[in-house]
């Protein structure tokens, strides 16, 4: 793997989706690879997940519907990457296609229509925008709880949705950041304790758990590193509760940009949350306020936006660095 080409493949495509994302008339006309990826899962799910069988059965058949998924992500990504031309046009290409892997700029819109909706429309319309960024239960969240919600929204979806892929990306290129992105909507999509998803989809949470360790520190590192930055954030206090919160988290994952994206705002975020009408219990990342407002989102994402080119740079430093060394 020429590494020189796959951090330089991350870079550009880092920076082709904060320019321009992913066009929502292409969306509308093909879809997105995100949900190309649904339909294959969705189509082992209907094949491979029999309630008849019992739960060896299920996990086996759960371990071979990941291996076909990530396999057919990453075979398509290797095809379609044989069939574009050599130079500089090829790699042009390579990086528009890895584009549509990492989802800053859209993340980015998301939390934002959350600050602009609890500023000027209300609770109902602000709820409305935070439940299409999280899953727990919006109607029983008040001001204070739909931000907090969308600022923890952000932190995760920081790691998994573009530190994450543009990482495997750098490492493994178009086929490691098609894989990770199987990987991922895998888990969203059965990778739940269920009747039915708990042994199918044992093997697609597991998976997704181990390739995100690396990431969510990274991402905590680059939220912290953002901190330093902001007059309105703190690098210290986010150190601080990265070190005493985020291995409580019951993720072994979200609770690390979490824990950082707290610290800086001087917030407490996590803790117990409503999903599908149950409560489940978390540990709090940080030790501030609860009370966040859509000013604290603004912050949030401020923090964010550093974070994301401090993430540019230190791509097109490593491709440089591998580039020097020939």
């Amino acid at each position: 793997m020429d590494l020189a080409f796959t951090f330089s493949l991350s870079f550009a495509a880092l920076a082709i989706e904060a320019y321009a994302g992913y066009s929502q008339t292409l969306y509308r006309l093909i879809g997105h690879p995100v949900t190309w990826i649904g339909r294959l899962i969705n189509l082992l799910d209907r094949l491979l997940n029999r309630e008849a069988d019992e739960g060896e059965a299920r996990l086996a058949a759960g371990i071979a519907a990941l291996v076909l998924t990530l396999a057919t992500a990453a075979g398509v990504a290797l095809y379609v990457g044989s069939l574009l031309p050599e130079g500089l046009i090829s790699t042009i290409l390579t990086a528009v296609l890895a584009s549509t892997l990492i989802s800053q700029r859209s993340l980015h819109s998301h939390v934002l229509a959350v600050a602009d909706a609890l500023e000027h429309d209300g609770i109902g319309p602000a709820r409305a925008a935070v439940a299409q960024i999280v899953g727990r239960d919006p109607a029983v969240l008040d001001a204070a709880g739909v931000a907090r919600a969308a600022i923890e929204s952000l932190a995760e979806n920081f790691s998994d949705g573009v530190v994450a892929p543009a990482f495997w990306i750098g490492l493994l290129g178009l086929a490691g950041g098609a894989a990770y992105k199987a990987a991922n909507t895998a888990d969203s999509m059965i990778g739940h304790m269920t009747e039915r998803y708990r042994e199918f989809g044992r093997a697609a949470a597991r998976f997704d758990d181990a390739v995100n360790l690396p990431a969510s520190r990274l991402a905590a590192a680059f939220l912290s590193l953002a901190a330093l930055f902001l007059p309105s954030a703190s690098a210290p206090n986010a150190l601080r509760s990265v070190s005493l919160d985020a291995r409580r988290h019951r993720s072994p994952n979200a609770g690390w940009p979490e824990a950082a994206m707290a610290g800086a705002l001087g917030l407490k975020l996590a803790g117990p949350r409503v999903y599908g009408g149950a409560t489940v219990e978390d540990a709090y990342m940080g030790e501030g306020r609860r009370d966040a407002t859509s000013a604290d989102i603004r912050r949030a994402l401020a923090v964010y936006r550093v974070a994301c080119a401090i993430q540019m740079i230190a791509y097109a430093l490593v491709a440089w660095l591998f580039i020097a060394r020939g």
